[in-house]
């Protein structure tokens, strides 16, 4: 298959740290992430209370380049939904 009718896999992701700070990772570490939350959250006992919201994986995207996702976690740290980077 020529390069050019080949997809792009490569897809980028901001996701919201405890930190406040929202990092950019790809698609790739973003699944890992989630699969990893999952994980967690099934290995909590059924008396157990369903995660916070802030306890959950608050992130935007896919995007198509890492341009795009630097540009919209600008935007949200104007916005005020992100800190920026200390």
């Amino acid at each position: 298959m020529p390069a050019e009718n080949m997809p792009s896999e490569e897809c980028w992701y901001i996701v919201k740290q405890s930190s406040e700070e929202c990092k950019i990772i790809s698609g790739q570490a973003f699944e890992e992430a989630f699969e990893a939350s999952k994980q967690t959250q099934s290995s909590l006992s059924a008396g157990s209370e369903p995660p916070s919201e802030s306890e959950q994986l608050m992130h935007w995207g896919p995007f198509e380049t890492q341009n795009q996702a630097i540009a919209k976690r600008v935007g949200l740290i104007r916005a005020g939904k992100c800190q920026p980077a200390s």
